[in-house]
Order: structure tokens, then sequence, then C-alpha cells
């Protein structure tokens, strides 16, 4: 049954399931051990295939896509919008207007984004969500191809990375504002696709840095109604992981999904912890 939408809600999230065996095991701690119940797969990761294994024996771990379409590994190999290696590039203003302006770029990453949803499909795990890496789905192009082929697949629900400075005690910046800007748009082309969303999202301005005293201060924050909150734990950090996300604390975000002081936390200030099909 639905809660009523006055109430605080959590879901509870770990992005980059697949990109190594030192997230994904980081990912299966957290939920066996831990507040995680929700992640998101990038399916053509090195360690996409040990993250879908490790899924098949967590049934009550939720599984989304995190569709990659910057600083990752393609599908495809498309040389329009990869290098020859099939890797996406790291300079995101770059690949905006590439995906914006170019039509062969377009129409290499709608086959790009198939392929995603497809490889997501033949893993034979249920598709619960989907949200893109680098949350690039805010492009208006990418959160388009994104919703209408995931429709295809049965998709139902979308992040929507919209995060109020106010529960952070932060100052509103001019980046914030133009993040919410573009959240306006992402959130028409879902209410026209008729799918799900959350309210809020939580993990932006600390990411790589949501560790147990950030979580713990800022779950009694929590506004009304459903609110995200997304991880990146890992066990520790391999070469490319420390040069894709240097500073990153993500042992630290892991230590926060399974202190106990976290369950306790959302427990006292009665929030309670669902999935993105109880919305």
């Amino acid at each position: 049954m639905a809660l009523p939408s006055h109430q605080r809600r959590v879901i509870i999230s770990a992005d980059d399931f697949g990109m190594s065996l030192e997230v994904n095991e980081a990912i299966e701690k957290a939920h066996r051990e831990g507040v995680l119940t929700t992640t998101s797969l990038m399916v053509a990761a090195p360690a996409a295939q040990d993250a879908i294994e490790r899924a098949r024996r967590m049934p009550n771990l939720k599984v989304g896509l995190h569709l990659v379409t910057i600083e990752g590994d393609s599908i495809l190999k498309l040389p329009a919008i990869t290098d020859t290696q099939g890797w996406f590039g790291r300079n995101q203003l770059e690949l905006g207007i590439r995906y914006f302006f170019s039509p062969h770029a377009r129409s290499a990453m709608k086959r790009e984004i198939e392929a995603q949803f497809r490889a997501f499909s033949l893993s034979g795990l249920s598709l619960d969500h989907a949200n893109a890496h680098k949350h690039m789905h805010l492009h208006p192009t990418i959160g388009n191809l994104l919703i209408k082929t995931g429709l295809n697949y049965g998709l139902k629900a979308v992040r929507t990375p919209y995060e109020p400075s106010n529960p952070l005690n932060e100052a509103t910046s001019l980046g914030d504002r133009a993040l919410h800007y573009w959240t306006h748009i992402l959130r028409a082309q879902i209410r026209l696709a008729g799918i799900k969303t959350n309210h809020y999202c939580f993990g932006l301005r600390w990411s790589g840095h949501m560790t147990p005293e950030k979580v713990q201060s800022l779950l009694p924050q929590l506004p009304s109604g459903t609110s995200e909150i997304y991880f990146h734990p890992a066990t520790h950090q391999n070469t490319q992981m420390a040069q894709l996300m240097p500073g990153y604390d993500q042992r630290g975000e892991l230590n926060a999904l399974i202190a106990p002081e976290t369950r306790h936390c959302l427990e006292e200030n009665h929030i309670h912890s669902i999935g993105w099909r109880d919305l």
C-alpha cells in the first residue's frame, strides 16, 4: 500500500554496480548487512557479469539500468560517440553539444541506448528503474531517448536529480539553480511518459563523501515526500577508479550504509525505506 505523500520516504541506492569487483563487493555487503535496497547496473562495465550473478543471489535487491553515455564503456563502440576503444569521453560540455547538434551522434546514441536496455533485459533481471551515469539524462536528448526506449522494456521509474540545499545546511549556488532548471525539463519528459520519479535526490553535492556523519546529519532534515539518497560504495579504489574519482571516500560511503547508527536514525526519525515500485 502506498504511503501518504506527507510522510518522509527514502530510496537508498548505489550507483556503478558492475564497474569493478570492489564496487560489487561493497554493494552486496551494504545490502546484506546494511540499509541499501536498490542499485543501478552498468551493463558494459568490466565487472557487469559478476554484478548480475550477485544480483541473482539477492532477490530483494532491486536493480535498474545505470545508462552510460559518458566516462565509461559502450556496447556497440560506435565511432560517432566513442573513441577507438569504445570509451565515452569525459568532457561533459563537449559531449552534450555533440549529442544535441549532431544527427549522426544522435542516431548512434539511439542505437547504443537500445543496446544497453537490451543487454539489461538479457541479464534476466527485472528492470526496477533507470538513471544515467553522471546524470546525463538531464540532457534533453539523452533523457528523451532513455525514457522512450525504456518504455519498450517496461520502464516504470526514472531518477530526477533535484537536490535542495536547505536540508544540507548549504547556500543555494548558481550551479544549483542551473541544475534545477534542467530537472524541470526532465520532469516534464517523465510526466509526459506517465512514469514515476522521486521528489528529491541527495548525493550530488557530497558525491563521494556520503560518510556516516554526513548521512546521519542529513536524515533528520529530509523533507516530506520521497527522497532518493544515492551512494558510490566500494571496498577500496582500484587504479581506474582512483583516476576517474580522485578523492572519493568510497569506503566511507560503504561504512555509512552498514553503520547501525544509520538504520537507527531512519527508525528514530520515522523515515520509511521504500523502492521505486512503491511510489
